[in-house]
């Protein structure tokens, strides 16, 4: 009865269009009236103490670091040293764009932040070099999901507060899906270059023009050097991390690039602030829906039920994964994550998966629902910046979703991918 009234109010305000965070809300609501599992009060403070978390704070730390510095000069400084390293390849505007892709998720932690910082520049330099056009946004589009799986990430450290891991371990574990992925992109790309004939640039750069761009470029690559070296180095959390993030981020792009105006701060932490608002809220109601769900054992009933049809790995793996593929296409990343972490990690660690190796599968496999109609966030930004038509960017997404599931799969089936790293650090997973 509990099951049946929680989801199906979900479900019922989820089609008449209410927001996530209020649906929840209502959602929980009518079943604390309805089947009274816990009081109105009790409920309240479990949402004021799912807030009361420290790796919060770096959410909007980290969504304040990524903008100043997206809009600081920095993606056109690692474009311009990509471009010396990468730039004779056949295909070398595609690659230049995965790389740089790469390191700007490693500043920004957001897809959509990606594929604009890096396409507002590749995507018109790869069309006046006679790139097919949809090709072109589509190639930024996907390699913009790496903002969630190079750290820092904010849905990483969303499903780190949710399934109580560690964030450093989420962050470390998180490395070697990101360049798997970068890397199956890259190849991809170089067959597509080739079977199209896309030349690189045949420019040979002097010393001196190497050493200017290397020398120009240092505080951009610093970036994830500071973040990541303090991390791991045990010089400070994650989230004093998205502190000195914020800091450097001004340092670079006020006072070293000179591209962001000291009055343009406000305004940015404002954005930022607005832009996790309903992460936020989210969270918030989330803590007591979960905390319903707790209560009346829906996780572990679930699981149950689950395991009571097969036991074998594999097959619970796949129908997560199709699970999560599906919900990836029309949900938002860090609300899925709040939402099923609850329901789908009891049933994971009952087959020995390790939870953050899940925590990467989930997030990989939501990641792909960015360039997966009909919600698409990439796809839309991509659209938006590049002026291509939306359905044209659909047509041509679909190699590349092709690309992205078969890394799934080997993340999904090979756990050292994402668990090497932390166990060669040390770091507890």
């Amino acid at each position: 009865m509990t099951v049946a009234l929680l989801f199906g109010s979900l479900l019922l305000f989820l089609a008449m269009s209410v927001p996530i965070a209020i649906a929840l809300g209502l959602a929980s609501i009518v079943t604390i009236y309805g089947v009274q599992p816990m009081s109105m009060e009790a409920f309240t403070q479990t949402m004021i103490q799912g807030l009361n978390s420290f790796p919060l704070l770096a959410v909007p730390l980290f969504a304040f670091a990524g903008d100043i510095m997206g809009r600081g000069g920095i993606s056109k400084r690692l474009l311009n040293l990509a471009s010396v390293f990468f730039g004779r390849w056949t295909g070398s505007l595609g690659v230049i764009s995965i790389v740089a892709c790469l390191f700007f998720a490693a500043i920004s932690g957001s897809g959509s932040a990606t594929v604009a910082a890096i396409g507002m520049i590749m995507i018109p330099a790869m069309v006046s070099k006679s790139y097919n056009k949809p090709f072109a946004g589509s190639l930024v589009a996907t390699a913009g999901t790496v903002g969630v799986l190079i750290p820092p990430s904010i849905p990483m450290i969303i499903y780190a507060v949710a399934a109580g891991v560690s964030v450093t371990g989420m962050f470390t574990a998180g490395i070697g899906p990101g360049l798997l992925v970068g890397v199956a992109l890259i190849i991809y790309t170089l067959y597509y270059a080739k079977k199209n004939g896309y030349k690189g640039d045949q420019r040979i750069y002097t010393i001196r023009e190497v050493v200017s761009i290397f020398k120009d470029a240092i505080p951009s690559l610093m970036v994830p050097v500071i973040i990541l070296g303090g991390i791991y180095g045990g010089i400070f959390t994650p989230t004093e991390a998205a502190a000195v993030a914020c800091l450097y981020g001004i340092i670079v792009s006020v006072f070293i690039y000179k591209e962001v105006k000291m009055r343009e701060l406000p305004f940015i932490g404002f954005n930022a602030c607005l832009l996790c608002a309903a992460v936020i809220v989210i969270i918030g109601i989330s803590a007591g829906f979960g905390r319903i769900l707790t209560i009346t054992q829906v996780p572990i009933t679930i699981a149950d039920f689950i395991l009571n049809i097969t036991t074998d790995k594999i097959i619970i793996l796949i129908l997560i994964t199709i699970l999560l593929l599906i919900v990836g296409t029309f949900m938002e990343t860090n609300s899925a994550i709040i939402i099923l972490t609850p329901i789908l990690l009891p049933i994971v660690m009952a087959l020995d998966v390790n939870p953050i190796h899940f925590g990467l599968i989930m997030i990989l496999n939501l990641s792909i629902g960015f360039i997966t109609p009909p919600l698409g966030a990439n796809l839309f930004m991509a659209s938006k910046i590049s002026h291509i038509k939306f359905d044209d960017l659909v047509k041509a997404i679909f190699p590349w979703i092709v690309v992205m599931i078969v890394v799934l799969l080997l993340v999904t089936f090979i756990p050292e991918i994402s668990l090497a790293l932390p166990k060669l650090l040390n770091i507890p997973v």
